[in-house]
């Protein structure tokens, strides 16, 4: 019968009309919450992704502002921005989007925002809150899983949860969101031993190794939970009709014709939908969850300054 879909963009739709309509009710209180989104460099990714936020941005009514800076810009140059905009008071939240280009030292920017204006959730004083369990802006995709887990009434104190990927963004913090909600969690990474032999035993396996179609259906134990971070470029005839089942094909292989490109996850969609019993698309699963939960966070971090909820 395949697994049933996790369908993220529902999901993401409902968080978006309650922060719109929030926005709504602060606005008629002189309030109205400001993003600010800084990218270095052309990459185009990066540049398309920071545009979705803004249109989001201005979709829901929440003010958004743009710095588009060149390659070359300093880590100096950097922070000296990231300071004018945590002094900003129609700004309330910052995001600084990644990659950077090699000159600029990550760390250093992401400690300078202000922890009330970080809504991505990465300085050290959120991962804090988030480690003790307190109220904070939380990263937003694990954030977003989580409510996506909620929405379809995945039960989680008690389940056996395993994460695959231990980066700062997707994997560190979805352990701590799925232990502070009672599960067992286990995290796995590149060099985990017999790697298929713990991810069967998961009830919710997230995958966030970024790695194309890398875990198959001999990973997922039947009826499993599987949450597919991944978002990887297939270019190739030979990948899709691999890795797709057959009544994806036609899509699939039409999408490599017009962009020279289509998405898959670190789960091979091919033999995880016949052991899976929940699944998350790519795209359209995991992806506008994150947005979603950016725009929330951004309301949240100005009610905080402004309403002090």
């Amino acid at each position: 019968m395949g697994a049933q879909i996790l369908d993220g963009a529902i999901v993401a739709e409902r968080i978006k009309e309650a922060v719109a309509e929030r926005v709504r009710e602060l606005s008629a209180e002189g309030v109205r919450p400001g993003l600010a989104a800084v990218i270095v460099g052309d990459n185009p990714a990066s540049k398309s992704y920071v545009s979705s936020k803004a249109r989001a941005c201005q979709a829901l009514g929440l003010h958004s502002e743009k710095y588009e800076l060149p390659r070359e810009t300093t880590t100096d140059e950097l922070l000296r921005v990231v300071a004018r905009l945590n002094d900003s008071d129609d700004i309330d939240g910052i995001l600084v989007q990644s990659p950077f280009p090699e000159q600029i030292d990550p760390r250093s920017i992401i400690e300078a925002i202000d922890p009330d204006k970080d809504v991505d959730g990465f300085n050290p004083v959120n991962v804090g809150r988030l480690v003790r369990g307190d109220a904070t802006l939380i990263a937003c995709t694990p954030a977003g899983i989580i409510e996506l887990l909620d929405h379809y009434r995945i039960p989680i104190a008690g389940a056996r949860a395993v994460v695959v990927g231990r980066s700062d963004i997707v994997g560190k913090p979805m352990a701590l969101l799925l232990l502070h909600r009672h599960a067992t969690v286990t995290i796995c990474h590149s060099r985990t031993r017999d790697l298929a032999s713990i991810t069967r035993q998961a009830d919710i396996l997230i995958a966030a190794i970024g790695r194309a179609a890398m875990l198959t259906g001999e990973f997922i134990r039947n009826g499993a939970v599987v949450v597919d971070v991944g978002q990887n470029r297939v270019t190739t005839r030979e990948q899709v009709l691999h890795v797709f089942s057959d009544n994806e094909h036609a899509q699939r292989l039409d999408a490599i014709d017009k962009r020279g490109y289509t998405l898959v996850g670190d789960v091979e969609p091919r033999s995880a939908t016949e052991r899976a019993g929940y699944l998350t698309p790519v795209p359209g699963g995991v992806g506008p969850l994150t947005i979603a939960m950016l725009m929330r966070n951004t309301l949240l971090a100005a009610e905080r300054r402004h309403v002090k909820v």
